[in-house]
Order: structure tokens, then sequence, then C-alpha cells
């Protein structure tokens, strides 16, 4: 269906000119005079106002009689990778122990310039770098499993010990045989913009929006606080986390159940704890939070551990508004905190129908 709210249709507008990445995937834009159809990050020239017209929905769009838009690629990247990175991703899959070369990419038809690119700018790693860290990530998990060093390094495609020593010395901080625990990081896609999920051995400590400005800062504080470096990879609680934040967003979850790893002082997880509390489908303020806290006076504190907070939609910090019912800020961006605010409230609708 076509949105006619003017307001909410001139802060979309808004939002494609400044190329806004919060917004990708929460609406789709028809340009009449081109008849396509794109994302908020369209890089292509921007139409004027008279000439858009905006949808909550692919479908809608295309049911419009729109087309996607071949700069932007709507269909491929509101809400997930392109299909070619989703083809050199299966790859290592199945072969996580063999260096994908781009010899190989090529002889699949992906073009290892274009995946290059797309990993430079979604991760700041190239694909060889990325390749390398889960080549580590499986050889370390050998060896918690009580294979030798040696036998790891051999069967993984080192040429030597010592080429195994170094690389893991260099992403991890440690040689193989010292065991420094690592953090693993996995980025995973959802209707309203891809995210990462970082987790230990005892959990997930980390799930945000990958355009959160703070990101950077949350990394180094993750491996300052843990004493881990963070490599790509994945293990139970990544897969755990994708698969139930998946079942969030189709409306079949409303608790999880994640294991979480949550550095932090013992005030910043009573709140995150409270944070839990929330039910679904409501919200609260940082008042009644306070004062469930026991703690009526701490408001502002409250309101820094939220702000601290590193494991979004699980830690529900998103149900927090102000205390007159404006919203308030969200690291991930207020149109997506709107926007879950509207679609618990919808799903919890239709399980009391």
């Amino acid at each position: 269906m076509q949105i006619t709210d003017k307001a909410q249709c001139d802060t979309w507008y808004q939002a494609l000119l400044d190329r806004a990445s919060e917004y990708t995937g929460l609406f789709f834009v028809g340009v009449k005079t081109t008849g396509v159809f794109c994302i908020s990050v369209c890089r292509a020239r921007k139409p004027k106002r008279e000439n858009v017209v905006f949808f909550r929905e692919m479908k809608s769009a295309l049911d419009a009689g729109f087309r996607p838009c071949k700069v932007c690629r709507p269909t491929e990247n509101a809400c997930s990778a392109p299909t070619f990175i989703e083809q050199a991703l299966a790859l290592v899959r199945a072969n996580p122990k063999m260096r994908i070369s781009d010899t190989l990419l090529r002889e699949q038809g992906i073009s290892p310039e274009r995946v290059r690119r797309w990993f430079l700018q979604q991760h700041g790693i190239t694909f060889q770098a990325f390749q390398r860290m889960s080549r580590v990530n499986v050889a370390l998990q050998e060896l918690k499993g009580g294979r030798s060093a040696t036998d790891v390094a051999f069967d993984s495609g080192y040429e030597s010990l010592s080429g195994f020593g170094y690389t893991c010395k260099k992403l991890t901080g440690a040689a193989p045989s010292v065991g420094q625990p690592v953090i693993m990081i996995h980025r995973f896609t959802t209707p309203i913009g891809p995210m990462f999920v970082c987790a230990t051995e005892q959990g997930v400590c980390l799930l945000e929006f990958v355009d959160r400005r703070m990101l950077e800062t949350e990394f180094s504080d993750l491996q300052r606080l843990l004493k881990a470096r963070i490599i790509a990879g994945e293990n139970a609680h990544t897969r755990q986390a994708e698969k139930e934040i998946g079942e969030y967003f189709t409306g079949e979850r409303q608790q999880f159940s994640l294991a979480l790893d949550l550095p932090g002082s013992a005030f910043q997880r009573r709140v995150w704890q409270g944070l839990q509390t929330v039910p679904y489908g409501q919200t609260t303020h940082y008042q009644a939070l306070a004062e469930c806290l026991a703690q009526p006076t701490a408001v502002r504190a409250v309101a820094a551990a939220n702000g601290a907070n590193r494991v979004a939609i699980v830690i529900p910090c998103h149900r927090i508004i102000g205390k007159d019912g404006a919203m308030t800020g969200y690291g991930g961006g207020i149109a997506r905190k709107a926007w879950l605010i509207a679609h618990e409230k919808n799903h919890l609708t239709r399980s009391c129908c």
C-alpha cells in the first residue's frame, strides 16, 4: 500500500537525500519519472519531491508497477547480502580449511573485485582477510578439542607450524598453544538492515546494527574487558542469535533464550536485567525502570546504563521512551526504534486475537 502521510513521507524523502543507512529496508521509494524503486542509501541522482511515492513493503512497490533500481538493487540489498556474496560465503562454509582464491571465484562466475569491494565497504577488511580469520577460528576450535598444533596447522593448509603460529598470534595476540580467548563476529541480515553479532564461548556479548555510530568503541571496549581478540567466524551462540532474531522479525518469537556474556559493572547488569523484564509490545521510561530497581533517584545512571547496552533487541532498550511518550535516542536510529515498537505491538495484537 502506498503511504500518503505527508509528514512521514517528508521524513523519508530527507532520509533518501541524506542516504541515511538507518532507514535501510524501512521504506521503498518509487520514482515516477523513471519507473524504478529504491532504498534510502541509493547513490543515484535524487528525484524531486513531487516525483516520488513511498511504500513500507517491497511487494507494494512491485505491485504498483515499479521495477528495482539497478544502482541500489533494493531486492538484494534491503534485507540481504548480494547474491555473489552469498555464493562466495557458501564456498567458504563448504571448504572451511581451504583458501578460496580469485581464480576459484572466477571459475564459479564470481567477480573477485566485486567481492573485495563489498567486504571492504561492509567490514573494513578484504575477503582474503575474512577467510584467514575463519580458518584460524576453525583451527582454534580443533586445538580446544585436543588435536596437536602440528596436525591442525598442516591440515588447515599452512606450510609450516611457524607460519600457523605467526598467523594466530597476529590475529588473536597469542600463540596457538596459549589459547587466548577470542570473540567471534558474524554479520547477518534483517528486514531493517544488517547486524553484527559477537560471541565468546560463554554467550553473545554484542548484537548491533552495522551502522551504529559507536560500534568501533564497543568493539574496543569488548576486547579490553574480555581480554580477547575479535575475529571473523561463527560458533553455536552466533548461529543461535541469527536464528532467534530471524524468528523475532517474522513475529514467531517474543522471548529469547540466548546465553549472554555481558561485561559491565554490577549496576549496569542490574539495569540490563531490568530491561529484559519490560514486556514484549509494551514501553516504559527511565523513571519507572529506576523505581523497579528500587533506586528512584538513579534515573541518570539508569539512562547511562541503558545507553551502554551492547545487545540490541534481546535486551530491549528500544522499549524505553520519554516519560511524555516521545521517542528518545536509540543507537540503531530513531526510525528503527519506532519500527521495532510498532512491529511488537502489531504481532502482540495478532497473538491476542
